[in-house]
């Protein structure tokens, strides 16, 4: 729909945009090294749809009509790269079986619903004639969210909410806005902006994703710190039902019984479709401004961000790279070509040498990049107690240089994965969040978890982490891993990796996931997350909404 903007058929994000190593001197020998490929250069800019070998739709003309008696037959469609585009996220996983042509089951048809009364009606349709309904945002859940039941037989529509993408209203006395849930990021802020405003909610997938879809798959963004994550942002909401719309009032606090806010954030679209949301939004800063400090242990800077915690400096965000993660960033450092960035090349080269002097240990320091906002006065204030406490735990200033390239690049990361896939290499992530007394012990389950599926499938791996979203009693670590593939059983291989890392966060006393969803990737640990009984009470409640099974069934429990 030329009305709707969606990422690519085959990928990440828009066609054109991809990840290029060329400029990147260090990345092909780091890659060598972590992980034992010898990077070829990109070829592969696009992926020709004509290679797509898609299910024909089982959507029967009665069902069509109907859809098109509800939204109109413009906003109705059975084309099929549309439907591709609607049948699953952005997992690794996913995008290995978008390429490979291993399609279970592609949505029927896609609706695209002008208004609330349309999607009521289209939920009324999903009950009375046994469809099977899954709402889409900006397709970037990598929790496998989206992705339909491979035996599923009746008739699936997917609800494609992107004519919903409105700022309606903002209440500039109580910072509160009335927003339609099918809003992507840039689009929303835009709007916002212009008045002044802002959500502050920047998860990795800004760009591609939309306000509904972070409310319904439990979404934080990276400057939570400030700005919460989403649950803390939703004030209230509308769900639609068919019997009827949940309406959620934008109250500061409320004491009537359990609250409906909470089941309804991270449904995942099991309980109805959300289609308007009343967030706290707040003014835009006076300034905002990242510095860059660099620690000689991941202790010493995991000491540190706590220790901001437990003084209550106003932060936006404070997030520290494990070693292997600042490696990492080192080596996707682009050549520098201008002669200021010769110099700033050489004083980093410098700085390097001074440390070695010190006694650090270079392959064991970690980067960390702290965000502040407010007035000058307050962000010289924070800045200044931020770095009294990071020099006491040994770190060196590094300064706003290296901050404002973090800034600048911070959701160019999902691009290498497609890159990666080329390369007959996986590049995922797995991410939970654990008490502050525990974090070193995830940290260190995680890679020896990783360590040992490595060594199951006979590779060599790669893991590195960060930690960010820093709470009162703790915070969440983001693990990314690396291998090379086996064309003959990526799915099993994936399978071992992917699930000990998993696993070796419950063990250790983390969550499954922090900011992720569940969908079907992290389903089969719900129950040593929230408890068996817990998993029963979820069932009941999906079971009580919605007796014929007809949203979204399978995701989250089933």
């Amino acid at each position: 729909m030329a009305h709707v903007k969606h990422q690519k058929w085959w990928g990440w994000g828009e066609e054109g945009v991809f990840f290029d190593y060329q400029n990147k001197p260090a990345f092909a020998p780091f890659v060598k090294n972590a992980i034992g490929v010898s990077l070829r250069p990109r070829e592969r800019d696009t992926v020709d749809f004509a290679t797509a070998r898609v299910p024909a739709s089982t959507a029967s003309e009665d069902v069509l009509t109907v859809l098109r008696g509800i939204s109109g037959a413009e906003h109705v469609s059975v084309d099929d790269e549309l439907r591709i585009v609607h049948w699953a996220g952005k997992s690794v996983l996913e995008l290995m079986q978008t390429l490979r042509n291993d399609f279970a089951r592609v949505p029927d048809a896609v609706v695209y619903p002008g208004s609330e009364d349309e999607v009521t009606a289209i939920l009324t349709a999903a009950v009375e004639h046994d469809l099977v309904v899954i709402p889409f945002g900006g397709g970037s859940s990598i929790s496998r969210s989206l992705q339909a039941e491979a035996d599923e037989t009746r008739c699936i529509v997917s609800v494609d909410m992107g004519r919903l993408n409105k700022v309606l209203e903002i209440d500039e006395t109580s910072g509160l806005a009335t927003i339609q849930a099918g809003v992507l990021g840039p689009d929303m802020e835009e709007q916002l902006n212009a008045r002044g405003w802002t959500l502050g909610h920047f998860p990795d997938s800004f760009a591609h994703s939309t306000l509904g879809g972070w409310a319904a798959t439990r979404s934080s963004g990276m400057q939570s710190d400030k700005y919460g994550d989403i649950a803390d942002i939703v004030r209230g909401l509308r769900m639609v039902r068919p019997s009827g719309t949940v309406v959620l009032r934008s109250l500061p606090s409320t004491s009537t019984g359990p609250s409906l806010r909470e089941m309804i954030i991270g449904s995942e679209g099991r309980l109805g479709i959300i289609t308007e949301l009343t967030v706290q939004v707040h003014r835009l800063p006076q300034e905002h401004e990242v510095i860059a400090y660099m620690f000689p242990t991941w202790q010493q800077a995991l000491t540190a961000v706590r220790q901001y915690t437990e003084a209550e400096i106003p932060l936006t965000f404070a997030r520290v790279s494990d070693a292997h993660e600042t490696a990492f960033s080192l080596a996707t450092q682009k050549a520098a070509t201008s002669v200021k960035g010769k110099l700033a090349a050489k004083g980093q080269d410098a700085l390097w040498a001074v440390m070695r002097k010190r006694g650090w240990d270079t392959d064991a320091m970690c980067i960390s990049y702290v965000c502040f906002e407010g007035t000058p006065k307050d962000v010289a204030e924070r800045k200044k107690a931020v770095a009294k406490i990071a020099k006491a735990q040994g770190a060196v200033v590094l300064g706003s240089g290296p901050g404002a390239l973090y800034d600048q690049k911070k959701f160019d990361t999902p691009h290498l994965r497609d890159f990666l896939l080329e390369q007959n290499t996986v590049g995922d992530v797995s991410e939970t969040a654990a008490p502050w007394s525990r974090l070193t012990t995830v940290h260190k389950a995680a890679y020896d978890a990783a360590q040992r599926a490595y060594e199951r499938i006979g590779k060599t791996g790669w893991i590195m982490s960060h930690m960010s979203h820093s709470y009162r009693s703790g915070a969440c670590l983001y693990f990314t891993f690396a291998y090379v593939f086996d064309d003959e059983k990526p799915y099993e291989e994936y399978e071992i990796v992917k699930s000990a890392i998993q696993q070796s966060f419950v063990d250790s006393g983390a969550t499954l996931s922090h900011h992720h969803g569940v969908g079907v990737e992290h389903q089969p640990w719900m129950e040593q997350d929230v408890s068996p009984e817990g998993v029963a009470l979820m069932k009941g409640l999906f079971h009580a909404a919605d007796p014929g099974t007809n949203f979204n069934p399978g995701k989250i429990v089933s």
